[in-house]
């Protein structure tokens, strides 16, 4: 591995790396994120809920902007570059080798010890969180890859751990940006491709991957986060002879049928249980050659984080035809149910349907839909399932279903605000015609082509978790691109027209919104830090830190 760092001559900010030494505490991870934001979600439950209220409703029409932070290769920084294994000399990492860095930023920065560290596809970056200043950056030369997006890093120590388009895990030190490691996961040539934010627990990093394109397995994996070696494979399909191997017709529709976790999973300390929420089935919507429900694709299921043994699973799409991953964030959080209190799990999936779960054992409390055009079920079974209707499969001569596969929402986090007891998502109504095109009994890849047939309205919804009715909504221009509530009687989010925006979560009314150059494209996030509350969003090629006046 050959190893380059060079400094930016130009107006080069020489920042004391002595102030950036000091590495993650674990146990802010069993902590609601306060004066860090130590992980994907905040902390492990994935509510996207802070407990910080210096920002409130009856002071953020003073919000302004702190900084603003632009990912190029032009900023002033530390650039500290890796070369694959085989990257062609000079390669750069699928959006060209120098200038802008393509995608918009879909990672949720860590904040650690005033640091804030992100990823793009390619790369990952360290900012200063009180002046939006850089540290350092590190390249990643890639061998290829669906360039599609980085949701972040894991931190482990002083070490952070991030996945590459082209299917590697990197390890690199948090103070210098200089690469430790890295390892494959798998091979971009079968068309995997990683973007999911490492999560650590203890001594375990649990990495997943994408890739649909060809009829591949899936799993999850656990690696050591100081060597990158592999603890344990969990793989999302049954083998035969284990359980789930039932609900598909043979060994080779069950070893290629997808379901990748490409989602990073949540986790409850107390009860030792990861939620894992997984993709959509291969082939892509064309079910002929994969008769049964598929498990475990389009399911919650819970792992042993130290084993990677199954314990339950719930599965919200049974044969899914339509590309509904169920990889939208499973939320955690304790509420009362009849009267009792219990442990929760709440997931807005991407069919259409809300449902509540206990995450002890998995079992159903409510299903219920949460946009009023689905049309793509005949009822809901015993266990709280969706029971499909058939005559909604993809047809050769076309058929007509909502939500579209991009699905009533999709992988932007909602949140969960336990002072309002009320789950937020950005969800879309919309509708589009499913043609059957690979007839073959053995279909390969995507079986079928999609026809965007219109849309009846983006909201904003908040949702009662006891009885799945919908409190109030806001209509916008495309949905919620993640959202965060707080405290301070706030939740941000955006409108998809270029606006960041903090909503009154009881009723949705917008209490101060920010302009910004495109539309926020990620989950917004909040911390502490000399004594002063910064929300941090994503949009485009930036990060902007909005803070009150001085």
């Amino acid at each position: 591995m050959k190893m380059t760092k060079c400094l930016l001559a130009s107006g080069l900010i020489l920042l004391p790396l002595a102030l950036f030494g000091q590495g993650l505490d674990q146990s802010l991870l069993l902590k609601p994120a306060t004066d860090a934001w130590p992980t994907y979600h905040g902390d492990y439950s994935g509510r996207h809920y802070s407990t910080l209220n210096q920002i409130n409703a009856s002071n953020v029409k003073n919000l302004s902007l702190a900084w603003i932070w632009r990912g190029s290769f032009t900023s002033f920084g530390a650039i500290v570059g890796g070369e694959g294994p085989d990257a062609p000399a000079g390669g750069g990492g699928g959006f060209g080798g120098g200038g802008f860095f393509g995608p918009s930023i879909k990672a949720i920065p860590l904040m650690v010890n005033g640091v804030l560290y992100l990823s793009t596809p390619d790369h990952a970056f360290a900012v200063d969180a009180r002046t939006g200043r850089d540290i350092w950056h590190y390249f990643w030369k890639s061998q290829g890859g669906i360039h599609i997006g980085n949701r972040g890093v894991g931190m482990y120590g002083n070490w952070l751990l991030f996945e590459t388009p082209d299917n590697y895990v990197v390890s690199l030190d948090a103070t210098t940006g200089k690469e430790r490691w890295h390892k494959k996961i798998a091979d971009v040539k079968q068309e995997y491709f990683s973007t999911p934010a490492p999560v650590i627990i203890r001594n375990h990093a649990i990495i997943g991957m994408g890739g649909d394109s060809l009829d591949v397995p899936g799993w999850l994996e656990s690696r050591d986060p100081e060597t990158g070696e592999i603890q344990w494979k969990w793989y999302t399909t049954p083998r035969k002879g284990e359980p789930g191997f039932e609900t598909w017709p043979d060994e080779y529709a069950a070893a290629h049928g997808g379901g990748m976790p490409w989602q990073p999973p949540t986790y409850d300390p107390e009860l030792n249980l990861l939620y894992v929420p997984t993709g959509n089935p291969n082939p892509v919507m064309a079910g002929q050659s994969r008769n049964g429900d598929n498990l475990w694709t389009a399911s919650i299921v819970a792992l042993n984080p130290d084993t990677g043994k199954m314990v339950w699973y719930f599965q919200c799409s049974p044969h899914d035809t339509h590309d509904w991953d169920a990889t939208q964030v499973p939320v955690l959080f304790d509420g009362t149910i009849n009267g009792q209190r219990r442990k929760l799990l709440a997931q807005a999936s991407r069919n259409g349907f809300f449902f509540v779960l206990d995450r002890t054992n998995g079992k159903n409390i409510l299903s219920k839909p949460f946009i009023e055009s689905a049309n793509w079920f005949k009822g809901i079974d015993a266990k709280g399932q969706p029971i499909r209707d058939p005559e909604k499969d993809p047809k050769v001569e076309g058929v007509l279903v909502s939500p579209a596969s991009g699905g009533a929402t999709n992988w932007p986090a909602p949140s969960f605000n336990p002072d309002t007891g009320l789950f937020y998502v950005g969800t879309s109504q919309s509708y589009s015609m499913f043609y059957l095109t690979d007839t073959d009994p053995h279909p390969q890849g995507y079986g079928a082509a999609e026809r965007g047939a219109g849309s009846v309205g983006s909201f904003l919804r908040a949702i009662d978790y006891k009885t799945g009715n919908i409190v109030w909504k806001h209509p916008t221009s495309g949905g919620a691109v993640g959202l965060l509530s707080t405290a301070g009687k706030l939740l941000f989010g955006s409108d998809g027209a270029g606006n960041f925006i903090a909503y009154d979560p009881m009723t949705g009314k917008p209490l101060w919104h920010a302009g910004l150059h495109s539309n926020p494209s990620n989950a917004p996030q909040t911390y502490m830090l000399d004594g002063r509350q910064y929300a941090v969003v994503g949009a485009g090629d930036s990060l902007y830190a909005f803070a009150l006046q001085h």
